[in-house]
């Protein structure tokens, strides 16, 4: 049985069509509106790759059910900001060059972009605590928290 549900996606209010209510949040935005981020990288919520900000929240959405975040505030990295008016972390990222293949780079900015949010003047200790259940098979790790640092000013 088909049911549907609305949600606002990057400012806009997005209607979904549900044949299955435990259809991850990822499948929705990767299938329906044909987001290229967030990415399907584990499925397990153990990489990151998927992550979205659900009520300004980092979300996994590859486990998290659309059925279960009907009329909230989805945003994902094409909502953080635009090519003519980018984050200040998308800009930090491309600046430090933290990123080789960059596929993992949807999680880690939408992380970075809650911390920056909630601490903008996080140490490295802290850039490290938050970002540290993402994963980079490229091992950029280190020029990514070079990069959050530079926004947050915990690297001059």
């Amino acid at each position: 049985m088909t049911s549907s549900a609305t949600l606002n996606v990057d400012g806009s209010l997005r209607r979904f069509e549900i044949d299955d209510p435990d259809m991850p949040l990822l499948y929705a935005l990767r299938d329906q509106l044909g987001l290229n981020n967030p990415r399907f990288g584990c499925g397990l919520a153990q990489c990151g790759a998927c992550t979205v900000h659900v009520d300004g929240e980092p979300t996994r959405s590859c486990v998290t059910p659309l059925s279960s975040v009907e009329g909230r505030n989805i945003t994902t990295m094409a909502g953080l900001g635009t090519p003519d008016h980018p984050h200040a972390l998308q800009l930090a990222f491309v600046k430090m060059q933290a990123t080789q293949c960059g596929y993992c780079i949807n999680g880690w900015i939408m992380t970075a972009a809650a911390l920056v949010r909630d601490n903008p003047t996080a140490s490295i200790a802290d850039i490290k605590e938050a970002l540290s259940g993402l994963k980079c098979r490229c091992g950029t790790h280190q020029s990514i928290v070079r990069a959050v640092a530079t926004v947050t000013g915990a690297l001059k």
